[in-house]
């Protein structure tokens, strides 16, 4: 086996005990490890571990923190959030709500976003209502991860299929085949997380009162960048619609968003201090393993010498859901959307590589990287945290039974 799998599995064993016994290491240090790891056993040179990292993402990432920062500091995330989810009476209907607003949010402002925006959110949900903080968190997770299927701009890897595919339409098409399914499985994520936490599902009514804004000059400048957002979405789905060549990445609308804050405010050197570094290294760290891993050509060699037809919907589901908890979904649909184009695929087999890819981020913290985000920044904000076997003892049955109505809604309708 290539050194850079091996060290890629050791990656993930150390994730996977990360808080066992006296083990207490954080997500971005162990990817940290995994990077360094490679370039030290020379797997990979300087130059292309450089070079693998995605400005981009890095980019978007880092301005979608601080803007997310600026709201959380100006006291205004907290203050509209109650606008969201004061008609939650029960725990049941709070975390309806959670996944159903988070999640049909995360099909337009992308699931990173949410991850970010969102994970504050649900803290102070938590802390409001005396409620076990992972509820919650998990809520978000499966929020952000499905409600970003069923949209050719809900991640990364979706935009890719939608750009690379040759769809004429991508959001007909997305809408089409995946809007129905996608609201079925934000329903059926309620019912899991309830049958794995009922006896957190009380019927005593929950409080909700609106928290004063802390700095209304900044609030000012986040209402500013959150419209700019919105205003920024609706042109770029606009110009897909009209078909209206506007090159208008998700890193320019985040750019933008994030221009105000720092151009604008007095505590923009406070706000970028206290944004989630440490994800932005989980990031480039990840980058330069996944790029590592990716040349030695080991998983390539896995697709195309499977010994069934890959190019079935069930197969691209099922391989696309397996190989981004290793390689993460981005680099999985680079990898294996070229071999379904060769293979001339039907449009449903396209789709098919999106949910899989997709939904994926329910199997594992790591099968998605606003997983990461959410849990990274509750350890950063409350010292919450899921643990790797806590989240697969919830995301595992959760993505089979998603699985199943992807599958069945893609082979029938």
């Amino acid at each position: 086996m290539e050194i850079p799998v091996l060290i890629l599995i050791v990656v993930l064993l150390l994730i996977a005990v990360r808080r066992t016994g006296g083990i207490n290491l954080r997500i971005w240090q162990i990817m940290l490890f995994g990077a360094l790891a490679v370039l030290f056993t020379r797997q990979i040179t300087p130059a292309d571990a450089l070079n693998s990292i995605n400005p981009d993402v890095m980019v978007f990432l880092f301005c979608m923190f601080v803007v997310g920062q600026a709201l959380e500091e100006s006291g205004y995330l907290s203050h509209i959030s109650y606008r969201f989810f004061r008609r939650a009476k029960s725990v049941d209907t709070l975390v309806l709500s959670i996944l159903f607003v988070v999640g049909i949010s995360s099909a337009l402002l992308m699931n990173d976003t949410l991850a970010i925006i969102g994970t504050p959110v649900v803290l102070l949900l938590a802390k409001k209502h005396n409620m076990p903080p992972k509820i919650l968190l998990l809520s978000l997770c499966f929020a952000v991860t499905i409600g970003s299927v069923m949209s050719p701009i809900g991640n990364p890897q979706n935009l890719l299929i939608a750009i690379n595919g040759g769809m004429e339409n991508p959001f007909v098409d997305f809408f089409f085949f995946l809007l129905i399914p996608t609201i079925i499985n934000l329903f059926l994520a309620y019912f899991v997380l309830k049958f794995f936490y009922r006896e957190h599902f009380h019927d005593n009514p929950l409080n909700h009162y609106r928290e004063p804004i802390i700095d209304p000059g900044l609030a000012a400048i986040c209402r500013f960048s959150l419209i700019l957002i919105i205003l920024l979405v609706v042109v770029k789905v606009a110009a897909v619609f009209l078909e209206v060549n506007v090159d208008l990445k998700l890193t320019y609308i985040a750019l933008i968003a994030a221009l105000p804050v720092l151009a604008l405010s007095t505590k923009r050197f406070e706000i970028a201090k206290k944004i989630d570094w440490h994800t932005l290294i989980f990031f480039a760290a990840m980058f330069v393993l996944m790029e590592s891993v990716w040349d030695s050509n080991f998983f390539q060699g896995f697709i195309e010498g499977a010994g069934f037809d890959p190019t079935s919907n069930e197969a691209i589901l099922l391989i696309s859901a397996l190989l981004s908890q290793l390689i993460s979904n981005v680099p999985l649909v680079m990898l294996y959307l070229p071999l379904l184009l060769h293979s001339s695929v039907s449009k449903t087999g396209l789709i098919a590589l999106a949910a899989g890819s997709t939904i994926a981020g329910n199997l594992t913290i790591l099968g998605a990287a606003s997983n990461v985000i959410v849990i990274q920044n509750a350890e950063k904000k409350a010292g919450e945290t899921i643990s790797f076997t806590e989240f697969s003892r919830v995301g595992l049955p959760l993505t089979l039974i998603n699985f199943v109505v992807y599958w069945f809604f893609l082979e029938f309708l």
